[in-house]
């Protein structure tokens, strides 16, 4: 494995449920800002690769809840890529809290034309960035 990408976060208290637990569906916002700041880490804004005629858009998520994060905790979302495949990423992300595990998470990124919105393979310099974050199976045809 190469290296992991780590991003802070902090629970503020509208992400959390009546129950003073981060709703569910918050678990998403989380993974799309840990592969948004991934990204800009490992390949530059997202912007520059839509103005270059791709796009990724998320074709799969899955969670695995473990534990709850509350109002205020202080998270690392961590970050890295399992997969490189010729049109689609996937990405681990792992929720934690000091060394908890709260919530370990999957997502499958397929690129796409932004001018039909069919699946297109994936451009080099996009693979190249992503390599960085990549474990070292992780490109496959």
């Amino acid at each position: 494995m190469r290296s992991v990408f780590v991003h802070p976060l902090r629970v503020r208290y509208g992400e959390c449920d009546p129950q003073g637990i981060v709703f569910n569906a918050n678990y998403l916002l989380y993974f799309d800002v840990a592969f948004t700041e991934l990204w800009r880490a490992a390949v530059g804004p997202w912007q520059e690769m839509v103005e270059r005629g791709v796009d990724a858009v998320v074709a799969e998520a899955s969670l695995k809840f473990r534990a709850p994060a509350r109002f205020d905790d202080e998270l690392e979302l961590h970050a890295r890529v399992t997969r490189l495949g010729t049109t689609a990423i996937t990405t681990e992300i792992d929720v934690m809290r000091g060394g908890e595990l709260l919530v370990a998470g999957v997502l499958r990124h397929v690129c796409v034309a932004t001018d039909t919105w069919a699946k297109t393979d994936m451009p080099d310099w996009v693979r190249g960035g992503l390599s960085r974050y990549a474990a070292a199976d992780a490109t496959q045809p």
